[in-house]
């Protein structure tokens, strides 16, 4: 098996078993739009603590493990504007699903969700096309 191959089987293995134990523990979904979007318009202050801890951990171990491997090669285009871009319609998506990947598609899709496995459907095929018409057909990235 390849390396990023690995990688990613191992970060998945850790993505859902941090979903697992969000909902078993708290009892409810592990969306991390959710918890920011309760962090920014104070829906969430409640258990701010928690909220913060989480999101934490969603970029400091990420950020500590580039700091001791090697980092593999993702192609990101250097263009910020574009990468500004992105984010906004990735954050303007995720409001109007109610819900992101990691509520959809890793904690909706493990409960047999319809609306969990449609947005995740909706999300894959937008981005698929994003990139189709991105890459090959303006050629920005």
């Amino acid at each position: 098996m390849q390396p990023d191959w690995i990688s990613g089987l191992i970060g998945g293995l850790m993505i859902g078993s941090a979903a697992a134990l969000f909902l078993l523990v708290n009892g409810r979904i592990m969306g991390a739009s959710g918890l920011i979007g309760g962090v920014v318009d104070g829906s969430g202050w409640s258990n701010l603590i928690e909220r913060l801890a989480f999101l934490a951990g969603l970029v400091g171990v990420p950020a500590l493990i580039a700091l001791a491997t090697t980092r593999p090669d993702t192609h990101l285009t250097g263009n910020l504007l574009i990468v500004a871009i992105a984010g906004l319609a990735v954050g303007i998506g995720t409001r109007m699903a109610n819900g992101c990947t990691s509520g959809h598609g890793v904690c909706g899709i493990s409960r047999l969700s319809p609306r969990g496995i449609v947005a995740t459907l909706v999300y894959l095929g937008v981005g698929a096309a994003t990139m189709l018409i991105a890459r090959h057909l303006l050629g920005v990235i």
